[in-house]
């Protein structure tokens, strides 16, 4: 057990990290192999290690640790970083990681870890130990933006109504560098539904509205024939039905 508390310290680590503690590659090779065995170690995916704990043998990282060990520049994102904020109505088994380097999705512990392209190069902030993550403002405009991955429009919308605050001198910022005309209009219209919490200035919605291109937009592809609307000033098809009774799931 020589290594075991370094690799304890690390949690998550990679065969070189192993190399460094050890040496050499062959030592590193015949520490992972042993550990294993003993129940030390476990391999998450192919280059990708965890630490267990002595007792139950259960990883000593959690899921958003994992998460930002995947690649070196990976990050918790989208639905995953609502939960780790905590305003997620319900604990995914899926955690998004957005990453410059593609990876193939894989399961370890009963967890699935998704890929997704990195939209725009800021809006992350440490968290935990080992813990990249996407601060509120722009996982709301990630979210938005890629509706159709992160459970649909109810698990969005269910996150929204729990937000205390956001902060539009981030989120106008985060819009321009996504510069897409259709996400100003989509961010415009459902933050408005929320705004007796959220507390954003009317300048938020004048400059996002000011970004109002001539094509009407869905705010959902998925919304059925007998719950649409016309929003003229957002134009946007929206649901004909309140916000609140769409948290509970749209049919």
């Amino acid at each position: 057990m020589r290594y075991y508390a370094d690799l304890l310290k690390l949690r998550c680590f990679t065969k070189a990290d192993v190399t460094a503690l050890t040496g050499s590659s062959t030592a590193a090779s015949q520490l992972l192999t042993e550990y294993h065995k003993r129940g030390y170690v476990d391999q998450v995916r192919r280059g990708l290690w965890v630490t267990l704990g002595l007792d139950d043998k259960q990883p000593v990282a959690s899921r958003y640790q994992i998460a930002c060990a995947v690649t070196p520049e990976a990050y918790v994102s989208h639905h995953s970083a609502f939960e780790f904020h905590g305003y997620a109505n319900q604990v995914n088994y899926e955690v998004c990681v957005t990453s410059a380097t593609r990876f193939t999705p894989f399961e370890y512990d009963d967890v699935t870890y998704r890929w997704l392209a990195p939209r725009i190069r800021t809006g992350t902030v440490p968290a935990q130990p080992g813990v990249l993550v996407t601060d509120l403002e722009r996982t709301v405009l990630d979210s938005i933006n890629d509706l159709e991955k992160i459970g649909g429009l109810s698990e969005l919308l269910a996150s929204l109504e729990m937000l205390p605050y956001l902060d539009g001198a981030k989120l106008l910022p985060y819009l321009g560098r996504y510069d897409k005309n259709v996400l100003y209009q989509k961010t415009g219209y459902l933050l408005s539904q929320f705004n007796q919490t959220l507390r954003l200035p009317e300048s938020f919605f004048a400059q996002c509205h000011a970004h109002v291109g001539k094509s009407v937009r869905y705010l959902d592809q998925d919304l059925p024939d007998g719950d649409k609307t016309y929003d003229p000033y957002w134009q946007l098809v929206v649901p004909h039905r309140p916000m609140a009774a769409l948290t509970q799931g749209i049919s």
